[in-house]
Parts: C-alpha cells; structure tokens; sequence
C-alpha cells in the first residue's frame, strides 16, 4: 500500500478521543510552557548541563542517556520541550484508553490536566532531562495498558516498567495508581447476582493478580539490567536521593511501620499544605467539587451495583483504597533519605484525571448524569487555568532569577579581575551563595513558587560550581574555583570572619596565593 493509504487506513482507526486527549495535551502543553521553551533560562542544576551525557548509571538510571541522546546531549529547549509534550500527549491518550474516557471533553481536560499540573512545571526548570522524564511517564503508563489488554500483557508490561525506572524511578507511582484504578475497574465491571459470586471474584482476582505479575517482574528487569551495567562500567550506586538505600533495607533497619506512618503523614501533608494541589479559593473550590461529585457518584455506584452482596469485591475495593496514599509515596519506602521534591510528586495529577475519567462515565443516568458531567468539566476546567497561571508564574520568577544573577555575576566578576594580586587562573575560594544582608530577598512569587523546587528564590548561585559555570557559559570567563573542602580551615578563621561581605570594599583578598571570596556573612 502507498503511504498515503496507510495513513489514511491509520487515521480512521484512531478514536475521536484519542485525538481529543493528545491534541488538548500537546497544545495546552505549548500554551503554558513557551515561555521557557522560547528561552534559554538556566536553574542551578542546568548551568552545569548545557552538554551533559545523561550516563548517570549510578543513580540508577541507566536508560536516561539513550532516552535523552534522541534530541542529542546539548540543552536545546525548543527541541526537548516539543519532544517531551509529544511524549506527553501520548501518555494522555494511552491515559484515556486505560481510563475508558469515551467522552471527548472528558479525554480533552485529562490531557489539559497532564500538561498543566505544576509539577511539569519544575520539569520543565530542569529542561535538559525533559524528553527523557516525559519517555519514562508514557512507558509508565504503557505498562499498565498492556496488562489490562492482553492477557499476557504483563511481560511487555514489566519491560515498560523496567525501562521506565530505567530512565526516572518517580514515574513508578504512576503504574501503581493506575494498576490499582484499573483493578476498581476490573471488579466494577458486570458485577453476577446472588450465586455466582465466588467464580466470578476467583476470576477477577487471576486477571488483578497480572498487575502484581507485571510489577514484580519489572522490578526484576530493572535491577537486574542495572546490575549489569554497574558491573560493566565498573561502577556502584552513589548517594544522590538516596538511591544506595535500595538494596540495602534502609527502610526495615528504620522500621517498616515508622516508614509507612512517614508516607501517610508526607501525603496529608502535601495534598493539604504542600502549596501546590490549590493555592486559591478557585482551585479548592475545584478540588473540593470534584471531591464531593466522586464520592456521590461513589456512593451511587454501591447502591446500583449492590456491592454489600459481595463482600470479597467489597473488601478488595476498600484495601486498594486505603493503600493508594502509600503507594503515591512508594518512594519513601524504597528510599526514605530522599529529598522529595515537586518533580518526584507529579503522580498527584492521577488523581484529578481519575475524578474526570470516572464522572464522565458514571453510569449515572438523566439529569443525574449531566450534573455530573457538567460539575466534572467545571471543575477540572478551573484547574487547568489555575495551574497554567501559576505555571507562568513560576517561569516569570525564573526569569528574574536569570536576569539577577547575570547582574550579579558581572559585577562579582570585575572586581575579581580588579583585585590586587589577581592573575588568570589564580585558584579561588569561595562559598556558592549570595549574602542575604547585603542583597535581601525580592522575590515576589513565595506564596505561589515556594514549594516548586527550581522555580523560587533570587538567584541560580548554590556551589562554587554554579558561580564558575554560570561565568563560564554566559559571560566568557574561565575561572578556577576550588572544591568546597578548600575552604574547611579558612571559613571559621578569624581573618575570614573580618573580610567584609561582598561587594564590601575588603570581600575580597588574596593569601597565601588563593584567592578568598567572601559572598555573605559567615556568622549567620
């Protein structure tokens, strides 16, 4: 067949809702985040991967390097932004095949909610390893797809899985609360009357138990594959997020009962205080209705299938309910040391996605049914403004972050060259922040930004490292900053603690052929 056939042939196969959740996807996404698409807006962990390889096997991540070497290694935002909303749109549309969202505004808003959940956002600060995170959420999804579509799906399943957390092991939530969705929707589906209970459960309780098939096999694959690869290179795990802790029980030796209340209680916590689920009366109010609407769409749903008659279904509906808010935060379980931040929590969007899934296809019949579509797209449409305005919010932020630290940079930077002393490639000390006495806080977005990790504060300046990259990639000067551990004896001498904080006149000094950089106060 010529091409065109087949594309044709193709393109009446593809469901109206899979077009509706991938187009609705792909531009919102492009909406919200052109902003940092259109610039070259460094974070602090980007001034050092303008060229970056992505080989980070000791972090567990042995796939990133082939997921992210498809836009090539150089940090062209353009390119691994579209690459990484393409990625995207096609998780939301294998999002609505497992959902069975049949209704096209319904496919439309759970796409627009993947592309403007906040916590794409702060991906989206760290744009270097985009298309490679956005690769690993689609196959994340995928290996619950093949799971609920093919009866032996759970071993391309688990090979999605494995490779998944091959790339970013965060995105594992995601299987968990999809696997778990989908056993809801494997147990409320063509519930038997009274005498063919026990059967009809045994048989459900087979095709649940592949979600538990595809999961462990993928672990499997992925360690395994990881083992390998460290063996190959000559490598061990490091101790970036705690990775290290993986294999080695960290999370019995605390206690497995501390570690779970330590989930439960981090989950109450983000979703009520976490500053990002809702930071306004028109975001709570959203989340509250589509609360309220899934709970009586809940309870109708046991009224009509008559769930008290079959206790065993019963039972699996409310234990897959009460370890949903464990599995959101499986992470703490594999790793309770990690600092868990706003890119590792983008699984909170399920959530939303999963309200709109269920209320467009109820069963609800009548008027009963259009109130709660109708509740559903208000709710959800609310969201997506909120959450692209805060987005903005956040890029503006980041901007300004640039635009101080480039004012900053250049002044520190003239007056190292016009310090007395000073020659190219004199080794220089210093600690990789900015004084907050002598340049206080201006940064206006806290009440929105503060739990977004890459996007708040004054300035990309953390390391000796940011300060020598930063001045390196945008103001063409080659300095050589020591390692932090140069300034181990210097930092609590009393001729150190005398220097004035730049840009006083006596910040700077050069001794014993170093040259000392003091950026802030070391008392505080």
């Amino acid at each position: 067949m010529s091409p065109g056939r087949v594309f044709r042939i193709l393109g009446k196969k593809i469901k109206p809702e899979w077009k509706a959740a991938f187009f609705a996807c792909f531009s919102v996404g492009l909406l919200i985040h052109m902003p940092i698409l259109l610039s070259d807006i460094p974070n602090h962990d980007g001034l050092a991967s303008m060229y970056f390889d992505q080989n980070m096997v000791t972090s567990g991540r042995w796939f990133l390097t082939v997921a992210c070497g498809i836009s090539s290694y150089y940090t062209i935002p353009w390119v691994i932004g579209l690459l990484g909303l393409f990625y995207l749109s096609l998780a939301a549309t294998a999002l609505c095949e497992l959902l069975e969202v049949r209704r096209t505004w319904a496919a439309a808003l759970c796409g627009a909610l993947l592309a403007s959940f906040p916590a794409l956002a702060s991906t989206f600060a760290y744009v270097y390893t985009l298309d490679g995170y956005m690769m690993a959420l689609l196959l994340a999804v995928l290996a619950v797809l093949f799971v609920k579509k093919y009866r032996r799906g759970f071993v391309p399943g688990a090979f999605c899985l494995a490779f998944s957390m091959g790339i970013y092991q965060s995105y594992l939530p995601f299987t968990m609360i999809l696997s778990v969705f989908a056993v809801w929707m494997l147990f409320l589906k063509n519930v038997p009357g009274e005498g063919a209970e026990r059967a009809w459960f045994m048989e459900k309780m087979r095709s649940a138990l592949r979600y538990v098939y595809m999961g462990v096999l993928g672990a499997a694959f992925y360690y395994g594959i990881l083992q390998i690869l460290l063996k190959l290179q000559g490598k061990q795990l490091g101790d970036y997020q705690g990775i290290g802790e993986m294999a080695s029980g960290a999370a019995a030796e605390r206690g497995i009962l501390l570690t779970l209340q330590d989930m439960y209680v981090d989950f109450a916590a983000f979703t009520l205080k976490g500053n990002v689920l809702f930071q306004n009366i028109f975001s709570m109010l959203a989340w509250i209705l589509l609360t309220g609407l899934v709970m009586k769409a809940a309870f109708s749903a046991f009224r009509r299938l008559k769930l008290w008659k079959n206790p065993g279904t019963l039972a699996v509906l409310l234990l897959s309910g009460a370890v949903l808010p464990g599995l959101t935060n499986i992470v703490l379980l594999i790793s309770p040391s990690v600092n868990y931040h706003l890119l590792m929590r983008y699984q909170w969007v399920l959530y939303a996605v999963g309200a709109v899934a269920l209320l467009s296809g109820s069963g609800e019949k009548g008027r009963k049914r259009v109130c709660l579509e109708w509740g559903a797209l208000l709710a959800a449409f609310v969201l997506v403004l909120c959450y692209g305005i805060t987005d903005n919010i956040a890029y503006s932020n980041l901007q300004k972050k640039y635009e101080k630290t480039y004012a900053y940079c250049v002044r520190l930077l003239d007056r190292i060259e016009q310090t007395e002393g000073y020659y190219p490639g004199i080794p220089i000390a210093m600690v990789g922040v900015v004084g907050e006495e002598q340049f206080p806080s201006t940064d206006l977005t806290l009440p929105v930004t503060s739990g977004m990790i890459g996007m708040n504060g004054d300035s990309l300046l953390y390391t000796g490292v940011n300060y020598q990259e930063f001045l390196k990639n945008y103001l063409g000067a080659t300095l050589n900053i020591l390692p932090a551990d140069a300034m181990e004896e210097m930092y609590y001498s009393e001729e150190y603690i005398a220097m004035d904080s730049f840009p006083g006149a006596n910040s700077m000094g050069v001794i014993d052929g170093i040259l000392y950089i003091k950026t802030e106060n070391s008392e505080r």
